[in-house]
C-alpha cells in the first residue's frame, strides 16, 4: 500500500486489488466463436436463396428454420458476448474495484453459453414463439431474464463498491441497456404454456404486433447500440490515448437517446392494422432519434480531432472509425424510413435486410473486432502478431460490408418497383410475384458474396489473435491500487448537476434510466389495451377449427413468418395483388400475430380458397411443381409426419384462457372435430387424384391455409 494526499482527510492509504481478466478472456473466446458459427449460419442462409436446393429437403437446415437461428446467434450470441467482454474488462477499471462478485460473474458468462446452446439445438427443430428476435420458449426465456437480472445486480453492486467519485459516461450506457432489456424481455415473453416446448402469447392481433415491435425495435436499441456506445465511449478513447471530445454532450446523448428510442417501435407497423395514433407517435419520435444519435457519433469522431495521423496508422482505430460512421449512416436510415412515404417503398423489401446489415456488421462487427485487437495484446502481454493481417481484415471486411449492402438496398428498389408498377391499362404490370423474386438472383450471389468476405475477415483475425496469445503470457489478475472504500467525497458546489445528483448516487442513475424508458411504452401500449375502439371487433370472425389451429402451430414451427407476411397494407397494388387490405379484428384470435416483416414471397392473408386443396399439397411437396422457379424449400416431411392431437385438447383450453369463445367443454370434442375436418379435406384431394392419409401434418395446415383471410367478405 502507498499513501497519497485526500482533500479534508489527510494522507490516505491506497488499496490493492486485482482486476480479473479471465472473465474477460472468456467471453472473448465465446464472442469469437459464435461468431463465426451465426455469420457461418447466415451465409448459408443467403445462399439457400440463390440456390435452394442447399435446403438439402432436411427439416432442420431449412432457410425458414436457420434464419431465426442466424438472428439469435448474431445477435445474443456474438454481440452479446461482445458486450460482457468489453464490459468485465471497463467497469472494473473506470470503477476501480474488482466486480463485486467473481461467482455472479462466472454464473453470468456459463449460463448465457447454455442459453445461446440451447437456442442452437431448439431453433432448428421448429420450436420457436415466432415473434421476430424473440423466438425462445418459455423455459429459455426464463433463464434468459435469470441470467440477465443477476448481471445486472453485479454491477449495480461494483457501482456501489467504487473507489471513484463518478460513474463514467460508458457505464451510465450499459446500465441503461440492462435496465430497459429486463424490461422489454419480460413483458414481450409473457406466454401461456402448453408443454415444455409451446408456449402461446398472452397477447394477439395488434396488441402482440405493438408489443412485439415495442420489443423488437428495442431490442436492437438496447441490444445492440446503447451497449456498444458504452464500448465506445471507453475503448475509444484508450485507443486514441485523448478524452472523450464534450462531456455535456454524452449527458444529452444518453438521456434523449433512452428516453427517444424506446417510442419508436410502432414505425415497424406503419399502414398496417395498427391504430393510426401510435403509428404517428412512432414516426415523430423516431425522426427526433437522429439528433442524440448523430451527437453520440459526433462525440466520438471529434474525439479524434487531431489525430488523424494515428488513425492513418492504427488498425483499431481504422476499425472504430468505419463503425461509428456506420451507427451515423444507420442512425440516420432509420429516421428517414420512418416517414410514411419512405416506408412505403422500402418496408418489406431487402431495403431493410441492407439497412439492418450497415448497423450489425458496420457497428457492432467492426466495434467487436476493434475492440478484440486492442484488448488481446494487454491481455496476453505482446504486442499483436500481425498487423498487416489485421489490415487485411480491415479492408476485406470493408468490401464485404459493400458487396453486401449494396446489392440489398438495390434489391430493395427493384422489388418495390415491380410490386407497384401499373401498365397503362390500369393493370399490374408484374401480377405474378415471382417475377420480382427471379429478377433478384444475381443481386442475391452478390450479397452471399459480401458475406463470404466478411467471414474471410473474420477467420484471418481468428489466426491473428490465436497467433499473438500463443506467442504471449496470459495475465489472469492484473494488480491496481486506488482509494479505499470508505474515502469520503464530498462534492464541490460548482459541480455540474448530472455529476452531483446521478453519477455520484448509482441507484438514482438506475431509477432514473428506468423511468425515462418505461414512460413511451406505458403510453403507447396502455390505451391499446384499455381502449376497446382501438381494436375493434368484427362479428364474422370466429375462432380457428382444432384443425386449423394445429395447422398454425405448424406454420409457426416452420418459420413461414420469415419469408410470408399476412398484412394487406390499404396500397392500391396490394390490394390488387392480394385482396382487401387487413383489418385490425381479423386478428383477435392470433396468439401471436403473423404479420410478418418480409416478403421473400407473397402476402397470404387472403389465400383461403384462392387455390384447391391439390394446389397447397402439391406446392408443399415441391413448390416449382406448382410456381416454376420458386426458391422456397421442399417440406416434403409434412406429407410423411403424423399430426400429434395428443396436444389438441390442451390447446383449446389454452385459447379459452386466453379469452378465444370456445363453448365450455369444447376441448372434450376439438380432435372429433378436427378429424370431421380432415376427412373432408382427404375427400377433396382424393378427387384431384391425391391419395392422402388424413392423419399428416400436410392435412393440418392446408386447414389453416384455406381459412387465411375468409373471415370477412372481400372485394376479390
Amino acid at each position: 500500500m502507498s499513501n497519497v494526499p485526500h482533500p479534508g482527510i489527510g494522507s490516505v492509504q491506497l488499496d490493492e486489488f486485482q482486476y480479473d481478466n479471465a472473465i474477460v478472456r472468456n467471453f472473448a473466446i465465446a464472442t469469437i466463436l459464435f461468431g463465426l458459427i451465426g455469420m457461418l449460419v447466415g451465409l448459408l442462409a443467403a445462399f439457400q436463396l440463390v440456390f435452394p436446393d442447399l435446403n438439402m429437403d432436411l427439416p432442420y437446415l431449412t432457410f425458414s428454420r436457420i434464419r431465426p437461428l442466424h438472428t439469435n446467434a448474431v445477435i445474443f450470441a456474438f454481440v452479446g458476448n461482445g458486450f460482457f467482454t468489453g464490459l468485465y474488462y471497463s467497469v472494473p477499471r473506470v470503477l476501480r474495484t474488482p466486480i463485486w462478485s467473481t461467482t455472479l460473474s462466472r454464473f453470468h458468462f456459463w449460463a448465457w453459453q447454455f442459453i445461446i446452446l440451447a437456442a442452437a439445438i431448439s431453433l432448428p427443430m421448429g420450436f420457436t414463439t415466432s415473434k421476430e428476435y424473440a423466438e425462445l420458449e418459455w423455459p429459455i426465456d426464463i433463464a434468459i431474464a435469470v441470467v440477465w437480472v443477476s448481471a445486472l445486480i453485479n454491477i449495480i453492486m461494483t457501482m456501489i463498491n467504487r473507489r471513484v467519485e463518478h460513474v463514467y459516461a460508458a457505464v451510465w450506457f450499459y446500465v441503461a441497456s440492462f435496465v430497459t432489456v429486463a424490461l422489454l424481455h419480460v413483458v414481450n415473453s409473457l406466454a401461456l404454456p402448453i408443454s415444455f416446448f409451446k408456449s402461446y402469447s398472452i397477447y394477439a392481433g395488434v396488441q402482440d404486433a405493438l408489443v412485439q415491435w415495442w420489443y423488437g425495435h428495442n431490442a436492437v436499441a438496447f441490444f445492440l447500440t446503447t451497449p456498444y456506445l458504452g464500448l465506445m465511449y471507453y475503448f475509444l478513447p484508450k485507443a486514441a490515448n485523448r478524452p472523450i471530445y464534450s462531456y455535456r454532450l454524452s449527458i444529452v446523448h444518453f438521456w434523449a437517446l433512452i428516453f427517444l428510442y424506446i417510442w419508436a417501435g410502432p414505425h415497424h407497423l406503419l399502414y398496417t392494422s395498427l391504430p393510426e395514433w401510435a403509428q404517428t407517435l412512432g414516426t415523430v419520435f423516431s425522426v427526433m432519434l437522429i439528433a442524440p444519435s448523430w451527437g453520440g457519433m459526433m462525440n466520438g469522431l471529434l474525439t479524434l480531432r487531431g489525430a488523424w495521423d494515428k488513425v492513418r496508422e492504427d488498425v483499431v482505430l481504422k476499425f472504430f472509425v468505419v463503425a461509428i460512421t456506420a451507427y451515423g449512416m444507420a442512425t440516420f436510415e432509420g429516421p428517414m424510413l420512418s416517414f410514411k412515404n419512405v416506408n412505403a417503398i422500402a418496408h418489406y423489401t431487402d431495403w431493410i435486410v441492407a439497412h439492418v446489415h450497415v448497423g450489425a456488421l458496420g457497428w457492432n462487427g467492426f466495434l467487436t473486432f476493434g475492440m478484440l485487437y486492442w484488448l488481446f495484446p494487454r491481455l496476453y502481454n505482446r504486442p499483436l502478431f500481425s498487423t498487416k493481417l489485421a489490415g487485411f481484415h480491415f479492408w476485406i471486411g470493408t468490401l464485404g460490408i459493400l458487396f453486401y449492402t449494396i446489392p440489398m438496398y438495390w434489391a430493395g428498389w427493384v422489388q418495390s418497383s415491380m410490386w407497384k408498377e401499373f401498365t397503362q391499362e390500369g393493370l399490374l404490370k408484374y401480377p405474378n410475384f415471382l417475377e420480382t423474386v427471379t429478377q433478384l438472383a444475381p443481386l442475391y450471389f452478390l450479397r452471399s458474396l459480401g458475406g463470404t468476405l466478411y467471414i474471410i475477415g473474420f477467420i484471418t483475425m481468428i489466426y491473428n489473435l490465436w497467433m499473438t496469445a500463443l506467442k504471449g503470457e496470459f495475465i489472469g489478475a492484473e494488480t491496481a491500487k486506488a482509494m479505499p472504500l470508505n474515502a469520503i467525497w464530498n462534492a464541490p458546489k460548482s459541480e455540474h448537476w448530472h455529476r452531483r445528483l446521478l453519477e455520484r448516487r448509482p441507484l438514482a442513475l438506475v431509477i432514473f434510466s428506468l423511468i425515462a424508458v418505461a414512460i413511451g411504452g406505458m403510453i403507447e401500449m396502455i390505451p391499446t389495451f384499455m381502449i376497446k375502439s382501438n381494436i375493434p371487433t368484427i362479428e364474422s370472425v370466429k375462432p380457428y377449427s382444432p384443425l386449423e389451429l394445429q395447422g398454425r402451430d405448424l406454420y409457426v414451427r416452420e418459420g413461414c413468418y420469415t419469408c410470408h407476411t399476412q398484412m394487406i397494407r390499404p396500397f392500391r397494388s396490394e390490394i390488387e395483388r392480394y385482396g382487401e387490405y387487413s383489418k385490425s379484428g381479423e386478428f383477435v384470435y392470433d396468439f401471436p400475430h403473423q404479420w410478418g416483416s418480409k416478403r421473400t414471397g407473397p402476402d397470404i392473408h387472403r389465400l383461403g380458397g384462392k387455390y384447391p386443396d391439390s394446389w397447397h399439397y402439391n406446392h408443399m411437396e415441391d413448390p416449382t411443381s406448382m410456381s416454376p422457379g420458386s426458391i422456397m424449400p421442399r417440406y416434403g416431411w409434412l406429407l410423411e409426419d403424423d399430426l400429434d392431437t395428443s396436444t389438441t385438447a390442451a390447446k383449446i383450453r389454452a385459447m379459452q384462457t386466453l379469452g378465444v369463445p370456445y363453448e365450455e367443454g369444447y376441448d372434450q370434442i376439438a380432435n372429433v372435430e378436427l378429424h370431421k375436418q380432415a376427412k373432408e379435406i382427404q375427400a377433396r384431394l382424393k378427387q384431384s387424384g391425391i391419395k392422402a392419409n388424413e392423419n399428416k401434418e400436410i392435412i393440418a395446415l392446408i386447414a389453416y391455409l384455406q381459412r387465411l383471410g375468409t373471415d370477412i367478405k372481400t372485394t376479390k
